[in-house]
């Protein structure tokens, strides 16, 4: 056998060996998708009249090829359940301003709520947990556009780190998006080091004997803040959705303006606040999202 065969033959065999394992891998990350949540608002709110819808984004990744490639072999919930393609954004954000959709602060949802009467019409509430890269480089300029406010809950001890298929902002960068938002972009916190797993898969601070360490982790957040923004925070997001029924009492007691979850729902004139529900936004959740705004 020649030289140039065996070389042509070794080619295709790791061509084959690449394409193989690029279909498994394809394949995993198809099936996992599948048996996520689609986080799609549920039938009793979208029976609902009235009410405000907080939107939860993620990851606002880019549509270029190489992007598009790793997202299709991945299996990392970030780049599916978690993730918003940058284009879909915009079109989303158009969506809310040729419909007319109210988009307020969360600062205007508390005092709406805290009237404690009856919130009429639909409203919209724009968050984004972890602030990363993508999020200053492909939402912001679209919100912008439409000069909507937003939240953006910030896990300060992680600025600039790279972690779970992508790079948080640095302050720096942050503290570019408060000047070119002109005051739209309000943060809050998304605790300072407790935003992982245990070796259960557990969030760390769900453990009962954090409870101090997660009052201790919430003061450095807030000075953190404070120190690179000038910022005094009056909201928190949860890591991973809830906290425990001790963590809850304290956060009640720090006079925040509202309480990020992850629980699906809507926000009405008798919502409580520190357990402010939300909504997950991706490709599965975004069409019942659309249906609650246009229906009339």
């Amino acid at each position: 056998m020649s030289q140039r065969l065996r070389r042509g033959l070794l080619t295709l065999i790791l061509l084959a060996v690449v394409l193989g394992v690029g279909w498994t891998i394809r394949k995993q990350a198809v099936a996992q998708h599948t048996m996520q949540e689609s986080y799609a608002l549920p039938q009793q709110y979208q029976k609902m009249d009235h009410g405000i819808m907080v939107l939860c984004y993620h990851r606002i990744l880019g549509n270029n090829w190489s992007t598009q490639v790793i997202r299709d072999l991945s299996p990392n919930s970030q780049l599916h359940e978690f993730n918003v393609p940058a284009d879909k954004f915009a079109e989303q954000m158009k969506y809310l301003h040729d419909h007319h959709v109210k988009v307020i602060s969360a600062d205007t949802m508390a005092r709406m709520v805290e009237r404690h009467q009856p919130i009429r019409g639909k409203y919209a509430v724009l968050s984004f947990d972890d602030i990363d890269r993508t999020v200053l480089d492909h939402a912001v300029p679209v919100m912008n556009r439409y000069k909507f406010p937003f939240t953006a809950f910030i896990i300060t001890g992680n600025t600039g780190e790279y972690r779970e298929g992508t790079q948080l902002a640095t302050w720096k960068q942050i503290q570019a998006a408060q000047r070119t938002t002109a005051g739209r972009m309000t943060l809050g916190l998304h605790t300072h080091d407790m935003h992982h797993l245990n070796a259960h898969m557990q969030p760390v601070f769900m453990q009962p004997h954090y409870a101090g360490k997660f009052q201790k982790d919430f003061a450095i957040s807030k000075r953190e803040l404070a120190a690179h923004t000038g910022t005094h925070a009056n909201s928190f997001a949860f890591p991973y959705g809830s906290g425990t029924a001790q963590i809850d009492r304290f956060l009640a007691q720090q006079k925040l303006a509202w309480v990020a979850t992850l629980d699906t729902g809507l926000v009405t004139d008798d919502t409580d606040l520190n357990a402010t529900p939300r909504v997950i936004v991706n490709s599965d959740s975004w069409p019942s999202i659309a249906k609650w705004f246009n229906h009339q």
